[in-house]
């Protein structure tokens, strides 16, 4: 069962997203905070496996809350979920240790796979988001691909379609393979340069 906190300073929010998490049958929701003093106080006491948190909430806001939460217990994690996908609300949530970042127009089915994704470890971004971060991160800081040893030629060709920023269903596609699968090579590939995130290994794959 996933643990999770719920942070929104809107009400109407919160009853949304616990009704969806309320409904499946692996999520429970253990608290919700309206804002980020609060949020720090419960993921103390409450200990959840995931943070569904706001960025713009009055007093301390998303963001000093994510990086309070995470100095205090690193395990945590912490999904933005925000109307604001800008790179002022984006590059701050992430540099807070923020493992994902979901826009508030997402499909209630990304939201619940983000969810998933983030207790399993992994990131999960807006696409649009992704792609952005990506290849401006990537343009920043650009040269050659560093080389590649010890990736089997499958993970060679996921790791330059993350380089590309593109998304685990948009990589299955060009590569006629299951959407898990991806996730699988993509994993390898974090463990294997040490990437904590799908940015950061996009970046490796550029030798930034």
């Amino acid at each position: 069962m996933i643990r999770v906190l719920l942070v929104d300073d809107q009400h109407l929010i919160r009853a949304g997203l616990r009704m969806l998490c309320d409904a499946q049958p692996d999520l429970e929701v253990v608290g919700e905070a309206d804002n980020g003093r609060e949020a720090i106080t419960l993921a103390a006491r409450l200990m959840p496996d995931v943070v569904v948190m706001d960025l713009r909430m009055p007093g301390v806001d998303g963001i000093t809350a994510t990086s309070r939460i995470l100095a205090d217990r690193p395990a945590t994690r912490v999904l933005v979920l925000t109307t604001f996908g800008d790179d002022d609300h984006l590059y701050p949530a992430l540099t807070a240790g923020a493992c994902g970042f979901l826009l508030k127009d997402a499909p209630p089915a990304d939201l619940l796979d983000g969810v998933r994704r983030a207790a399993a470890g992994d990131s999960p971004f807006s696409p649009e988001v992704l792609r952005r971060l990506v290849q401006r991160a990537v343009h920043a800081r650009a040269g050659a691909p560093r080389p590649v040893h010890g990736l089997t030629a499958r993970e060679r060709d996921v790791l330059d379609l993350v380089a590309e920023g593109l998304s685990n269903t948009e990589i299955a596609d060009r590569l006629h393979i299951g959407v898990t699968t991806v996730k699988t090579h993509i994993t390898s590939l974090m463990t294997k340069t040490s990437s904590p995130n799908r940015v950061r290994l996009a970046l490796w794959a550029r030798g930034a």
